[in-house]
């Protein structure tokens, strides 16, 4: 069993937030600040993120979620958890649901998919190739026009350059095979057949400006759980990092309405 990197925080009902590809627990600063006043807030690197372990070698989104399934039950004193995830995060979450309904009270999934077709998975082996013999550095780039929008990358005065600075710097330094191994999870993902099964009161937040994983993917997710709430922010892909207050205000306005 891995043993991930996490910060606990905060006070109240456990609320639990998993990151998107190439990111770490850092992504969640802006949300956890927000949160930390009313919840406890577990926030964690995914495996080969940040100070996690890679493990070992190739993995697929059910394993990311055993991975936090063992990180809950060792930190949330026996009680159900809101789990929040974004991207990869998001699958994670969408598997978490599926595989281990005990342990939540709830789900949001944010900007993320269920299910890639052949040319998406073409382009995703075309990135594992490139990671794989010119490194991560090379992607970088294009991950922040794909992270965030032209405004957020250019705004000086209210830190949002400081924050893409410094979450480039955090995907740059990702070794290329954990990254590499996360994009083949990514990439084989299909996760409806598994939401058809999830039972407990769910979020599915679109980023109206995200080209990664754009609406249409946060509707379909909406639409294969049953019950599920759709929301949006006008974001690109991390709509965490770009709107941290607004995200944060949606969760809350969502948990306060579960019983």
């Amino acid at each position: 069993m891995l043993s991930l990197n996490f910060i606990k925080q905060g006070q109240g009902p456990v609320v639990v937030l998993s990151h998107a590809l190439g990111c770490d627990l850092g992504m969640w600063d802006g949300v956890a600040a927000a949160l930390q006043e009313h919840y406890t807030v577990l926030r964690y690197d995914q495996r080969g993120h940040g100070r996690s372990p890679a493990g070992d070698g190739a993995y697929d989104i059910d394993a990311l979620a055993d991975d936090a399934a063992a990180l809950i039950r060792a930190q949330a004193d026996g009680q159900p958890v809101h789990f929040a995830g974004l991207s990869m995060g998001g699958m994670t979450a969408q598997a978490l649901g599926a595989r281990h309904p005990a342990l939540l009270r709830s789900l949001a999934i944010a900007n993320s998919a269920s299910h890639y077709d052949a040319a998406a998975r073409a382009m995703w082996q075309a990135r594992i190739d490139t990671v794989l013999s010119q490194g991560v550095a090379v992607i970088a780039d294009g991950a922040m026009q794909r992270w965030f929008t032209p405004e957020f990358r250019a705004d000086q005065a209210h830190g949002g350059a400081a924050r893409v600075a410094r979450l480039r710097a955090v995907l740059e330094a990702t070794p290329a095979a954990p990254y590499a191994d996360a994009c083949a999870a990514v990439a084989h993902i299909d996760l409806a057949a598994g939401n058809a099964r999830i039972a407990c009161p769910t979020l599915v937040i679109a980023g109206t400006r995200d080209e990664a994983t754009p609406p249409a993917m946060s509707e379909a997710i909406a639409a294969q759980i049953p019950g599920a709430r759709l929301a949006s922010l006008d974001a690109a892909h991390l709509s965490a990092v770009e709107q941290p207050a607004a995200f944060a205000a949606l969760l809350m306005q969502f948990w306060s309405g579960i019983r």
